[in-house]
C-alpha cells in the first residue's frame, strides 16, 4: 500500500501529497500506477479495500467488495436481530474474499458463521482476511470448500437461522455492457450465472428451506430487474413472506424471505 511505503496514513496523505516518493518505494510506487495506468481497478492495485468495518485483503481471485452489498449485510443484521436468537447459525454462500461473512462475525455477537465458496482460491483470500479479524470473532467462523450448501455439514441442515449470499447474477449476454475493468479483471465464475442471470439465485432460494430452521430467514443480493422472478422463486419454494428491499440508492437490491414457523 501506499500508505504503508510512505509511512503515512489516511488523512495525513493529504499533507504528503506533493513530497517526491522516498527512493526506496519509487520501484513500488511506480508499479502501482502502471498497473492502474493499465485499467486494473484501484482496489487489486492497492491490495486492500474497506468493507463497513473491516480492511479487507482483495486480489483478481475475488471480487471487489460493492457499497451495495454492505445494505445487504445490514439487512441480515437487522433481521438477526429481530430473531432475537443467543447464538444464531449463519450461512454465508459464495464468500469470496469473506466480506459478508466476517462483518457478520465481527458485528453479531456470537454468530456461528459458516463460509462456503467453490473456489479454493477464493477461499485462500478469505481465510487471509480471517486470520486478519483476529479476535474472538474470528473463531467463530468457519471456512468451508463446495458448491453452495454442497460444503456443509449434513446436520446443520435444519438448524440455520439465517442464509446470505451475494451470488453470480449477470447473464452471460449482459457481460457486454458492463465495463472493461470488472470484465477484464474480476472473476467471471462469480459474476455470469447463465443464460438468464437467475440460476444461482434460483438454486439457493429452492434448496434454502432445507437448511433453515422454522422461522429462519434468506437473504440475497440481485439485480433489480429480478425482483419480481425471486419473490416467485421464494413463494414456490415455501417461504411465508419475500419481499426486495432497497439499496441506498433506492434500487431494489436485497431479497428477504422468511419461512412459516
Amino acid at each position: 500500500m501506499i500508505e504503508r511505503a510512505s509511512g503515512a496514513r489516511g488523512a495525513e496523505l493529504h499533507s504528503i501529497g506533493a513530497e517526491p516518493a522516498p527512493g526506496r518505494v519509487e520501484p513500488f510506487v511506480d508499479d502501482m500506477v502502471t498497473r492502474r495506468l493499465a485499467g486494473e481497478p484501484l482496489q487489486y492495485v492497492l491490495g486492500e479495500w474497506s468493507f463497513r468495518r473491516l480492511e479487507l485483503a482483495l486480489d483478481r481471485r475475488v471480487l471487489i467488495p460493492r457499497p451495495e452489498t454492505e445494505q445487504v449485510v445490514q439487512e441480515a443484521i437487522d433481521e438477526l436481530r429481530r430473531l432475537a436468537v443467543a447464538q444464531p447459525a449463519v450461512v454465508d454462500l459464495g464468500t469470496g474474499s469473506g466480506a459478508i461473512a466476517l462483518s457478520l462475525a465481527l458485528e453479531v455477537p456470537h454468530a456461528e458463521v459458516w463460509a462456503t465458496d467453490v473456489s479454493s482460491a477464493a477461499l485462500a483470500v478469505a481465510r487471509s482476511n480471517l486470520a486478519g479479524l483476529g479476535g474472538m470473532a474470528a473463531t467463530r467462523v468457519r471456512m468451508v470448500e463446495g458448491s453452495w450448501f454442497d460444503a456443509l455439514p449434513a446436520d446443520l441442515a435444519g438448524r440455520v437461522d439465517l442464509v446470505i449470499s451475494n451470488p453470480p447474477y449477470i447473464a452471460e449476454h449482459e457481460m457486454t455492457g458492463l465495463e472493461p475493468s470488472v470484465v477484464d479483471w474480476e472473476p467471471r465464475s462469480a459474476l455470469v450465472a447463465g443464460s438468464t442471470g437467475l440460476e444461482d439465485i434460483a438454486h439457493i432460494v429452492a434448496t434454502a428451506p432445507e437448511w433453515l430452521r422454522p422461522g429462519g430467514v434468506l437473504v440475497v443480493e440481485l439485480d433489480p430487474s429480478q425482483t419480481d422472478a425471486a419473490i416467485e422463486s421464494a413463494r414456490v419454494a415455501g417461504f411465508s413472506l419475500a419481499e426486495v428491499r432497497p439499496d441506498l440508492a433506492g434500487r431494489a437490491r436485497t431479497l428477504v424471505a422468511r419461512l412459516w414457523r
